[in-house]
């Protein structure tokens, strides 16, 4: 795990480039998709171009929510304005999810016709083009955005980034349904809005993924117990601190806060104790970053 030290209104810059280049080629994609999916009789298409739109609606979102997490803290907010980053991660899972359930409904609806009897539209070439184009484009928008939310530690960065990759999974499945309606006959037309069903199917496991992290955030999860360890390790390396205990950690946006107990000498000085805390303090904040949350509460060692 990788954690950089940025000034907020770097980090919240680097953030919108990031965005708006995701964002412009959201609109691009939607675009052309409608009008292949319209053109092209595909019903895969127009699902694929709806999850296009989601994507640019979450663009937004990411832009409005991670300005105000960028706030440092005030009267109101004394652990700062993180959550708000991590609020948007939830409104775009929850987002990812309902367009998930429309895509897979219209499918359903479209198998039933055609078992019922009625012929489905063949699609066209143009609808197999805008699949293959949109492939492309969202895995390169998916590897850019996701390296830049880990660059960045943006858990918004990175959850819109899957937006990106379910994307380009889902135009997959479009790929492989309009190519098999295509090429093999008006009895497989079925291909099409079957490979709507398995795409939104994709799309609630990566939505439920997304839903899970965010939800463990806002209700104060603690962090991996991995990175719990590496804290204690670094309050021990302190020869005269002594049975680091009551650790609580959690996350705020893309901040750590850490509280512990810990134990020394009760014939130290006052001043000795507080130099210590505030040596501990200062090498968890080299480690997790200048902006990490510290509570350290000292106890005389019991004899």
């Amino acid at each position: 795990m990788v954690y950089l030290c940025r000034d907020n209104m770097s980090r919240e810059r680097d953030i919108y480039k990031v965005t708006l280049v995701g964002s412009a080629g959201n609109v691009a994609l939607l675009t052309f998709k409608f009008i292949a999916g319209v053109m092209g009789h595909s019903s895969a298409m127009i699902a694929d171009a709806v999850h296009s739109l989601s994507d640019f609606i979450t663009d937004v979102i990411v832009l409005a929510f991670v300005h105000v997490s960028a706030r440092p803290q005030d009267e109101s907010h004394d652990y700062g304005h993180g959550k708000y980053e991590t609020f948007a991660s939830f409104i775009i899972a929850m987002a990812l999810l309902a367009v998930a359930m429309v895509i897979i409904v219209s499918g359903i609806a479209k198998v039933i016709d055609w078992a019922g009897g009625k012929q489905l539209a063949a699609p066209g070439w143009l609808a197999l083009a805008a699949a293959v184009i949109s492939i492309i484009v969202k895995e390169i928008l998916y590897r850019y955005t996701v390296f830049s939310g880990k660059k960045l530690d943006s858990q918004a960065l990175i959850a819109n980034a899957w937006h990106h990759r379910s994307d380009a999974i889902s135009s997959v499945g479009t790929m492989v349904g309009i190519g098999g309606a295509i090429l093999l006959g008006n009895r497989w037309t079925v291909l099409d809005p079957l490979a709507s069903i398995v795409v939104g199917a994709i799309l609630v496991k990566v939505a439920i993924n997304l839903l899970r992290s965010s939800v463990n955030e806002l209700t104060e999860h603690s962090l991996p117990g991995d990175v719990e360890k590496e804290i204690e390790d670094i309050i021990c390396s302190f020869p005269d601190v002594q049975e680091p205990h009551n650790l609580r950690t959690r996350r705020i946006g893309n901040r750590f806060a850490i509280e512990a107990h810990v134990r020394m000498d009760g014939n130290l000085t006052l001043t000795a104790v507080h130099d210590r805390t505030s040596a501990i303090e200062q090498r968890l904040r080299q480690r997790f970053g200048p902006q990490t949350h510290i509570t350290i509460h000292m106890e005389p060692v019991k004899k």
